[in-house]
């Protein structure tokens, strides 16, 4: 079976889409080629805002009318609210944000004997955490393990609960396994990636947190240095930084989940922390991890966010010192209570204190880029080339230096420049 595959949305559905290929290429089929006839199409699908709905649709649609003649098969999080949409627009085989490994079977049969098949299921009502084969396709520089699924803060902009339904853990043993075995096919960056991280472990036996999922993942990770993912605030205390640090192997950046830097816009948004909290959560990191990299997101205009709220946010950012942001204007997404508010803010305005805190963003992003000149940086190269070879640093900056065949080594770099958003320098 020749497929095309593609996914939209956010680092988990990246996983489970790397995860569902490599059941594909284990049961012998292989991705089309350029200009090659495609047999099955699969969409990995995205619902967090009404804007990745329609981006969803755009691309089911493109590749549906590029394959005419290929099955369609969706899954995610879109086709999980919409499953008569994703029919509508031609798929033969619709799940929805669980059962990928029946997924692929699925679409298997389809292809091989013309077999339809619709599997939506009730999301509050999974217990069990779904284990899939971890890694990344074409180089073994990077890997993601998913290590949690689910979300019960029901912030009121976010929709992700009621597709991912309640929290579910990777069991440590096998989370040690799976890294182990990257290790040992010489990956040497891992990233531990979840719908929300902070709560791991507590659907497990003894309730283990993130910072033990960690230490124990460090244990048996050979020369792969460890990233975290996208972070609530929440869980960094003390004892998080202590005992995360101890292992030696964190990556010194962090991406702390803010989305308002106004108390009175965090409350509406039913975020689980103040500004002031978020403020002391950067400065243990700082303490605990000099010179650590803290980056963010951001929603602009949300409903009933005021000028004077927005300027707020705008102080409350620059106070943080952000290294790099991920700026959204707000998007309505209908089945939320944020939709359903009054004073929506306009396109315009939700564009403008995009574009304002944009302009904050890049400041602090120059700041920070800055600092570094003069450092020594560990960076991984991902890739080389006439141009030399570039990479990341454990703080997550692109690093690019003159020497090349670096791919997959980690190098120690002298910074000497910035330039545009990079850093250059050389190997020491």
């Amino acid at each position: 079976m020749k497929y095309i595959i593609s996914t939209l949305g956010c680092k988990v559905n990246q996983y489970e889409t790397q995860a569902m290929e490599a059941l594909l290429l284990s049961h012998g089929h292989a991705p089309a080629g350029e200009g090659e006839r495609a047999d099955a199409v699969i969409v990995n699908s995205c619902a967090v805002t009404a804007e990745s709905g329609r981006k969803t649709r755009q691309l089911i649609r493109r590749l549906h009318e590029e394959n005419p003649e290929a099955v369609l098969a969706v899954c995610g999080c879109y086709s999980q609210l919409e499953p008569e949409s994703v029919k509508a627009l031609g798929a033969r085989v619709v799940f929805g944000a669980a059962e990928r490994t029946k997924f692929v079977a699925a679409v298997e049969r389809a292809v091989a004997e013309g077999e339809e098949t619709a599997l939506i299921d009730k999301p509050f009502e999974r217990r069990v955490f779904e284990e899939m084969p971890a890694g990344a396709l074409g180089g073994r520089t990077r890997a993601m393990l998913k290590i949690q699924d689910g979300c019960v803060n029901f912030c009121s902009y976010c929709i992700i609960p009621y597709t991912r339904g309640r929290l579910r853990s990777l069991p440590i043993e096998s989370a040690c396994a799976e890294t182990a075995r990257l290790a040992a096919e010489g990956y040497r960056e891992l990233v531990l990636t979840g719908i929300e991280v902070a709560s791991y472990g507590v659907d497990l036996p003894g309730r283990p947190g993130l910072a033990d999922v960690v230490a124990a993942i460090a244990a048996v990770s050979g020369d792969m240095r460890i990233r975290l993912g996208s972070l609530e605030p929440t869980v960094i205390t003390d004892e998080f930084c202590e005992k995360v640090a101890a292992s030696g192997k964190l990556c010194r950046h962090f991406h702390l989940s803010l989305q308002s830097g106004c108390d009175k816009t965090l409350r509406a948004m039913n975020r689980k922390y103040d500004t002031a909290a978020f403020f002391a959560v950067t400065e243990r990191l700082r303490r605990a991890f000099p010179g650590c990299a803290l980056t963010t997101d951001l929603i602009t205009g949300f409903p009933g966010e005021t000028e004077e709220d927005h300027a707020e946010t705008l102080a409350f950012i620059e106070k943080c010192a952000f290294a790099d942001m991920h700026i959204f204007p707000y998007s309505r997404r209908p089945g939320t209570k944020a939709d359903a508010m009054p004073d929506q803010c306009t396109a315009a305005v939700k564009s403008r204190r995009a574009a304002e805190a944009q302009a904050v963003a890049a400041r602090m992003r120059d700041a920070y880029l800055a600092e570094n000149v003069g450092a020594e940086l560990p960076v991984l190269f991902e890739s080389d080339g006439g141009a030399g070879s570039v990479g990341h640093s454990d703080n997550y900056l692109k690093v690019r230096v003159a020497d090349e065949g670096l791919h997959g080594q980690v190098k120690t770099v002298k910074i000497t420049a910035v330039s545009g958003q990079e850093l250059v320098g050389f190997t020491v």
